[in-house]
């Protein structure tokens, strides 16, 4: 009588293969968090590069009020001789606040007087408009 023959390669546990298959789990966990974190970026721009366009589509509003808008990267800047408006884009969510360029005696930059956190651009764009209305009365 001969030995029975399988079928299937029989099934033994490895070291190599358990250790490559948790290779390969982090590296896609890695591929994932940056893939993730790269929309969010991509995102946060695009909201301040919004942000920017709705501030700068009025050219004539701004030069009557001394204004001037600067954009770098994830944060929005409006401003005149006497204050600063600052919009930031950073993971999903925004942040808007108001310096005032009056008394930088102490510091080159204006200290925030107020802040409020957005969600989305056009709550930025209230919030600096009514930023701007606190400042310009």
């Amino acid at each position: 009588m001969s030995a029975p023959t399988r079928k299937s390669p029989p099934t033994t546990l490895s070291l190599r293969h358990a250790f490559e298959v948790e290779q390969a789990r982090r590296e896609a966990e890695r591929f994932a968090r940056e893939e993730a974190e790269r929309r969010q970026q991509e995102e946060d721009l695009s909201r301040s590069e919004q942000l920017y366009d709705a501030l700068i589509s009025d050219p004539a509003f701004l030069a009557s009020h001394n204004l001037s808008v600067d954009w770098r990267r994830y944060t929005v800047i409006l401003e005149s001789p006497e204050f600063r408006i600052r919009a930031y884009f950073e993971a999903g969510h925004g942040s808007v606040t108001v310096g005032d360029k009056r008394n930088v005696a102490v510091s080159a930059t204006p200290s925030p007087l107020k802040r409020e956190e957005v969600e989305s651009v056009a709550d930025a764009l209230r919030v600096v408009a009514q930023f701007l209305a606190d400042e310009i009365q």
